[in-house]
């Protein structure tokens, strides 16, 4: 069995690009000169991936999303099927702002809904939970569940997904067991945790 990328025929990937093993590129993508995906991740139908954006192993981006320049998506994010991305704070089409991009970072395990926003210039914490339909206007901490427009911290998430009992102090998961600790509205795994 090949460890090669699975490219569709009908995708491009530009020379230049790094595409990693076992990474699985869907129907009409673009991929261009630049772009780095890591190993095992997919990207679904209709996917553009710009130049300068570095893209995790296993991350998984459904249908039409695009990665702009300056985006960073870490180890085993999950983006939902037309999530947006922006690279431009205020972006005109008669002034060219190319020297303006700003920085987003996602970090390890985050998943974002279908159809949320991330108005570029935030990091989103580790393992965080971006709602469908949320407008991230501002960074999101590790672990928060963020819902609305503009996004607000709701709650708190396990690295398996599931939310956590509201409160401060030791919070356990209710499906895998994992225990966090809940200060002044930031969440941690309790040591040997993810």
């Amino acid at each position: 069995m090949s460890n090669a990328p699975f490219i569709h025929e009908s995708a491009y990937v530009d020379d230049g690009a790094q595409v990693g093993a076992g990474t699985k590129i869907w129907h009409f993508c673009h991929v261009m000169s630049g772009a780095v995906i890591g190993e095992r991740s997919s990207l679904g139908q209709n996917v553009v991936v710009m130049n300068g954006t570095k893209i995790g192993n296993n991350v998984k981006i459904q249908n039409n999303v695009s990665i702009y320049e300056g985006v960073e998506l870490e180890d085993d994010v999950f983006c939902g099927p037309s999530m947006v991305f922006t690279n431009v704070i205020n972006p005109r089409s008669a002034v060219s702002r190319k020297d303006e991009y700003r920085r987003t970072l996602v970090q390890r395990g985050a998943s974002i809904g279908a159809n949320a926003t991330i108005v570029c210039g935030v990091t989103l914490g580790a393992y965080c939970f971006v709602g469908a339909g949320a407008v991230v206007t501002k960074d999101v901490p590790d672990y928060a569940l963020v819902v609305g427009v503009p996004a607000q911290v709701i709650g708190a998430v396990c690295a398996c997904g599931v939310r956590l009992p509201d409160g401060e102090g030791t919070l356990t998961c209710s499906a895998c067991a994992q225990s966090y600790i809940s200060e002044a509205g930031f969440v941690r795994p309790v040591s040997g945790g993810t």
